[in-house]
């Protein structure tokens, strides 16, 4: 790491669409002792781009983003920068999330309600070389993966399969998901109908119940950063 080798700073990159969210995350870390460096992306292409031209120590990137989600974006750094630590920032707080990033390459997992709690502590843990997961979904990560717990049906989903199905829990209309995705409305009824048959679940009633019984009704990845990041407690 640079920080370690040569005493500088260590220079993160931010990446979210929303620049609140951006600049809560900023102030969290420039507030730090170690006065580390905070770049900023709005956008998945523009963070390929940030990290192509200039060193970059750590990226968080949000799992929720339009145009190129942060899963995609997260395989695209793995494959063109393998040793890049990466650390995704998320509103989601099942599990399945967290997996699914870890899968793909990502060295630690912070859901938005506790970045203000532990941001910092991930950034030392992952920059360090170490692994981080939000401590409210560590226990059952675990769990999961030496099959302790049952696992979900909906681990059967594609990524982007997922992503539409929480969006259907969350009240979302087709050309709402359409529009936030940049798909085609005849692309999001597609996922529609293979979510149905993967789950086996021929109704929308019984789509929703399922969701809110696995805890996906909550807000979805567009929800506006005030009501599910409480960026600038006093105890950070």
């Amino acid at each position: 790491m640079l920080q370690a080798t040569t005493g500088a700073p260590l220079r993160i990159l931010l990446v979210d669409d929303h620049a609140i969210v951006r600049e809560g995350l900023q102030r969290i870390l420039e507030s730090t002792p170690e006065r580390w460096v905070a770049l900023q992306a709005e956008s998945g292409f523009e963070a390929l781009q940030v990290l192509r031209t200039q060193a970059v120590d750590l990226a968080i990137i949000d799992l929720s983003m339009p145009g190129m989600p942060g899963l995609d974006l997260l395989r695209r750094i793995k494959t063109e920068f393998p040793t890049q630590p990466v650390l995704v920032l998320s509103m989601h707080a099942e599990e399945q999330y967290a997996l699914r990033v870890f899968k793909a390459g990502a060295n630690g997992y912070v859901t938005k309600d506790r970045a203000a709690a532990e941001l910092v502590t991930a950034v030392r843990k992952v920059s360090g070389g170490g692994a981080y997961v939000t401590s409210t979904l560590a226990e059952r990560v675990v769990l999961q993966l030496n099959g302790a717990m049952d696992v979900p049906r909906h681990t059967q989903l594609s990524d982007r399969e997922l992503d539409v199905l929480r969006r259907l829990v969350a009240g979302q209309r087709l050309t709402e998901i359409a529009d936030a995705l940049h798909l085609s409305v005849k692309t999001v009824s597609t996922h529609k109908t293979r979510i149905q048959e993967k789950l086996q679940l021929p109704t929308m009633a019984g789509l929703i119940r399922y969701g809110i019984d696995q805890g996906m009704d909550g807000p979805d990845g567009q929800a506006q950063p005030s009501r599910t990041m409480p960026l600038f407690d006093d105890d950070t």
